[in-house]
């Protein structure tokens, strides 16, 4: 029995012995387990929102002076600021518009209405300060009920574009609401928040009479109070605001990391980068989040767009940014998705190099950005590393040949210069990343066949798939999701976690769109191995 004891003690001994070393060394991506830990998807989080300019009346002293009428007044409407709220009436048919702020295409725009009697319209207003140019959005009103929103372009003087989008079934006009325009730098989403639930109106594109993001544009625009009433009609306005926001969705999750592609942790916080979603692909926008790697408290620090030395600011996105000791500069790749809010003019996605010596993570940010000079529109998702044993930046990405697939490249440069040293995998690839399990790098992507692949780093070779519980998709979802693994140091809950996104959509949305998704949190930790030794019974 003394025997038989000591051996059973040998072997638990053997086996901590063998789950320790898996933990601090050993471990391989096919040992971890990812749990899920925490799910939220951020639509239009006001608590999340970076203030740009507003309109706020019980702050106001002298609305004249602080919010000017702009434009042509008709009807002498009364205008006043009564119970910290901003009130117009009509007595005969009346239009005024007041400046509220500045301009910037990639903002979101709320107008908050308590209260309106009567019939007519009232909205947000973006006009030429310098020539007769304007966009709007405002809510039709018939007898004190909305009823739709319409959408008007005027371009020199002459009207182009007038639509009316009708409140869809079920979409209840309870006041107070919000008009919402989420701007999308070559078109808008038009929002109708009611009883705390945003809900899609209309989705109009303006690339055809106006390029906003060209800078000498965008800056003669301002942002306006918008209201035209029948007699005896009037509104009270709660607040107008323009913010930076998260948006109605979130994907494209990518660490902010060093050279080496050790992740980022500054603040106590986690920086990464992900995509703010619009709609089509000329419509998203580049986001910078934080985290604090211990809990799931995800928040919005800004937006970075990028410049190519044209005259324009490009909403690119899928980014890999990494801070660089050396020359003191943020660095990184994008892929120019804003091409195709202009290929009519022969602009083509490609990927980018970008850098700044400004810290381009909170507020609102611009980067430098040029080709790296791969074949353009073949290629997405790119993340880099400096691999210091090879003396070469290493990238993998998603390159296209009938579906994307995942590729590995190097150069002595990190801007440029890049050639293949790995063909692409066979299977569909998404969200391509390096990361580091254990002592070893690896290469990991999603799939449309509802799995995560890794594979060896460099040379792409079978090495298994991540172990998901719960995984971000079902039956009904897509499954091409961002794996996004980050070591973290000791002293958090999990030596790694993964942050994921879903693929589905807003609700409402024309295909094809891609407003997908919500996040979640995975805690992943080293699997039981299986039993070296059998037990002598």
């Amino acid at each position: 029995m003394i025997v038989r004891s000591i051996s059973h003690f040998a072997h638990l001994v053997l086996s901590v012995i063998v789950v320790s070393g898996l933990a601090q060394a050993e471990v391989t991506p096919e040992h971890l387990e990812f749990r899920r830990q925490a799910t939220q998807r951020m639509i239009f989080d006001r608590d999340q929102e970076i203030p740009l300019a507003g309109l706020h009346p019980a702050k106001v002293v002298e609305l004249d002076l602080m919010h000017p009428p702009v434009g042509t007044t008709a009807g002498d409407p009364t205008v006043e600021i009564h119970a910290g709220k901003l009130q117009i009436r009509a007595t005969q048919a009346a239009r005024v518009d007041r400046w509220v702020g500045g301009f910037n295409p990639f903002a979101s725009y709320d107008l908050s209405l308590d209260k309106i009697v009567g019939s007519g319209e009232v909205g947000i207003l973006f006009r030429d300060s310098e020539q007769e140019n304007r966009l709007s959005a405002s809510l039709l009103v018939s007898s004190g009920t909305c009823s739709a929103i319409r959408w008007v372009v005027v371009k020199d003087g002459k009207e182009v574009v007038r639509k009316d989008f009708p409140l869809p079934e079920g979409v209840e006009p309870v006041l107070p609401m919000r008009l919402r325009v989420q701007m999308l730098a070559v078109g808008v989403n038009l929002f109708l928040e009611t009883r705390g639930q945003s809900h899609l109106i209309g989705y109009p594109d303006f690339f055809d009479h106006f390029e906003l993001r060209q800078k000498s544009t965008m800056q003669k625009f301002e942002f306006c109070l918008h209201t035209d009433l029948h007699a005896g009609a009037s509104v009270v306005i709660n607040e107008m605001t323009a913010t930076l926001s998260p948006g109605c969705g979130q994907a494209d999750i990518r660490a902010i990391t060093r050279p080496n592609g050790e992740p980022l942790i500054d603040e106590g916080r986690l920086w990464f980068t992900m995509t703010v979603r619009g709609r089509g692909l000329p419509h998203p926008l580049q986001g910078v989040f934080s985290m604090n790697p211990s809990v799931f408290d995800v928040k919005f620090e800004g937006i970075i767009v990028f410049d190519m030395g044209d005259g324009m600011l490009r909403n690119d996105l899928a980014s890999h940014l990494f801070y660089d000791d050396a020359s003191k500069e943020w660095r990184g790749w994008t892929v120019g998705f804003s091409a195709y809010g202009n290929d009519a003019k022969g602009a083509q996605k490609a990927v980018l190099a970008v850098s700044s010596k400004r810290d381009p993570r909170k507020g609102f940010s611009i980067m430098r950005a040029k080709p790296v000079g791969l074949p353009p529109g073949m290629h997405e998702d790119p993340h880099g590393i400096y691999d210091a044993e090879a003396g070469k930046w290493r990238m993998l990405l998603a390159e296209h040949d009938g579906k994307f697939r995942a590729s590995m490249w190097e150069s002595a440069a990190w801007d440029h210069g890049y050639s293949r040293i790995s063909d692409p995998v066979e299977m569909d690839s998404t969200g391509t990343s390096i990361a580091k399990v254990g002592s070893k790098r690896y290469a990991m992507f999603g799939s449309a066949d509802r799995k995560v692949y890794v594979r060896s780093y460099p040379g792409l070779e079978p090495a298994g798939e991540l172990n998901i519980h719960l995984p971000p998709w079902n039956e009904d979802h897509g499954t091409r999701i961002w794996p996004n693994v980050i070591p973290l140091p000791d002293g958090y809950p999990a030596p790694y976690i993964a942050l994921m996104m879903d693929r589905v959509n807003f609700p409402g949305m024309p295909k094809q769109n891609w407003t997908y998704g919500a996040l979640y949190l995975y805690h992943g930790h080293p699997s039981q191995p299986q039993e070296l030794l059998e037990r002598d019974d």
